[in-house]
């Protein structure tokens, strides 16, 4: 296979993420974050060759960024023709029922992603304008969208469909989706060749966790079960947003406190999780403040577990075995403290834990004991190097 570069863009409403990725090494030759677009206090960071250079300026729009990341990589590197590019990868959150696979960018996808804009108001509309300005600026290069509910796209009706009325399914588009389809795709791909089988023949529970965080039940490489629902809220418990809770609730804080949907919604999304439990968001005070012997921290420990637990069981019973339980995203990755409480409340399953290959090391490696009947596995996602895979995939064929 020859050298193909791909440009993974992440557009958000206020921020702008970019890789530089060289598909068959694997290698992110360059990256970088724009944030605060549209806001004051912007500013870029651009890292390359293990050096990160910065500058705080305001960036009035998303051709702004644009233009100061490719301002970054001119001026600090590595330096690129568009031409040189195989694609342009972007991640949309969104792609409803209707793209189950990465797609070409043309006027009709534009059209769809912007008619899936009710399903996802706070990702989608941020990635069609990055859409937007990188087919102004990489004309003739190919755009390929790679969406976050593509993996999941292989659930089985019994575990997308919701138990509501006919109407709101089949009119309004309301089930299940999942989202972090690129993290869980990478991550149980990597499983199995850490593993050493087959992917065909391994049945993983993948638990992604950082400031969002979702499970997912993947049966020979195909996602069978997932956490995240309609919207990436549902589920585990995340930084900000609460997760499971009981759908009265809303109807309730309407009823008593006065609360209309916006105002839960914000409530749900961006004042729970952790930081309803603790006052923080970042799970390294958690972590802190729980050796230290904080009971609100010890409180929000104890759920984030129990969750944890909870539905990594009842995946092993949906997949029908559990050959490996796999740990990724920031805190998966770097929270052997986490890993420890989830493993010994799983003892039932047959996990066993390798205490000091859990406690130290890094990058993708075993972290359970020889005897173990399930394969505890720590995998740092790539999901950069998924998406401009996929897209280095749609060009080629």
């Amino acid at each position: 296979m020859s050298a193909a570069l791909v440009l993974v863009v992440n557009a958000g409403s206020s921020s702008l993420k970019y890789s530089l990725v060289e598909t068959v090494t694997g290698a992110h030759l360059g990256v970088g974050l724009v944030e605060r677009i549209g806001a004051s206090g912007g500013g870029i960071r651009h890292d390359v060759g293990g050096e990160r250079f910065s500058d705080d300026v305001d960036v009035p729009d998303h051709e702004a960024a644009f233009a100061l990341a490719l301002r970054a990589f001119e001026t600090h590197g590595p330096h690129f023709r568009p031409d040189e590019l195989v694609a342009v990868g972007h991640r949309v959150v969104h792609g409803g029922s209707r793209f189950t696979a990465p797609t070409l960018v043309d006027d009709d996808l534009v059209a769809a992603v912007g008619s899936l804009v009710p399903l996802a108001p706070l990702h989608n509309p941020g990635n069609l304008e990055g859409i937007a300005v990188a087919r102004r600026i990489f004309r003739g290069v190919p755009q390929v969208a790679v969406f976050d509910t593509a993996f999941h796209h292989t659930l089985p009706p019994e575990a997308y469909t919701y138990a509501i009325p006919a109407r709101w399914r089949d009119e309004l588009g309301i089930r299940r989706y999942g989202f972090h389809g690129t993290s869980h795709a990478y991550v149980s791909r990597r499983t199995a060749d850490l593993v050493g089988r087959p992917l065909e023949e391994v049945d993983t529970v993948v638990l992604h966790l950082g400031n969002g965080c979702s499970a997912s039940a993947v049966e020979g490489g195909r996602s069978i079960e997932t956490s995240m629902g309609m919207s990436p809220l549902e589920g585990l418990v995340m930084g900000t947003r609460s997760g499971d809770i009981d759908p009265a609730i809303p109807g309730h804080l309407a009823r008593v406190e006065g609360l209309d949907a916006a105002a839960v919604d914000t409530e749900l999304n961006r004042r729970s999780g952790l930081l309803g439990l603790a006052g923080v968001s970042d799970f390294r005070e958690i972590t802190e403040r729980l050796e230290a012997g904080d009971s609100a921290a010890s409180l929000a420990f104890d759920v984030v577990v129990h969750r944890l637990v909870k539905y990594v069981g009842a995946y092993a019973a949906v997949l029908g075995r559990l050959d490996a339980l796999t740990f990724t995203g920031g805190i998966g990755e770097n929270a052997p403290v986490l890993r420890a409480a989830v493993a010994r409340r799983l003892g039932v399953l047959g996990v066993v834990l390798d205490d000091d290959a859990n406690a130290s090391g890094g990058g993708e490696r075993i972290v359970s004991s020889p005897d173990s009947r399930v394969a505890v596995c720590v995998v740092p996602t790539d999901e950069e190097l998924e998406i401009a895979r996929q897209a280095a995939g749609v060009v080629a064929r």
